[in-house]
């Protein structure tokens, strides 16, 4: 049987690319690059926060069997990760 944590990744993941779908096709729909344009605006809110959700959930699935030095270091990989999609 699947863990719950598991699930909750797998229904967030499945949400997160329903959106992505949903708005590849509304870009298409609006056949606009002023439109388009916002549409990824938007959904470059969505996926972050998605990374952040699912990471969290992973982790707190797992607490009871990895140390505390190594979920700070999964942590600090996914804000790098983060970080560096900011940098220019």
């Amino acid at each position: 049987m699947l863990e719950s944590a598991l699930i909750y990744m797998v229904l967030l993941r499945i949400l997160s690319g329903s959106l992505e779908i949903t708005a590849a096709g509304l870009m298409f729909k609006f056949n606009d690059l002023e439109k388009a344009l916002a549409i990824n605006s938007l959904l470059a809110l969505v996926g972050p926060t998605v990374l952040i959700i699912t990471t969290g959930i992973g982790i707190a699935g797992i607490s009871e069997k990895i140390s505390y030095l190594k979920m700070i270091c999964l942590f600090s990989g996914v804000l790098l990760i983060l970080l560096s999609l900011k940098m220019k």
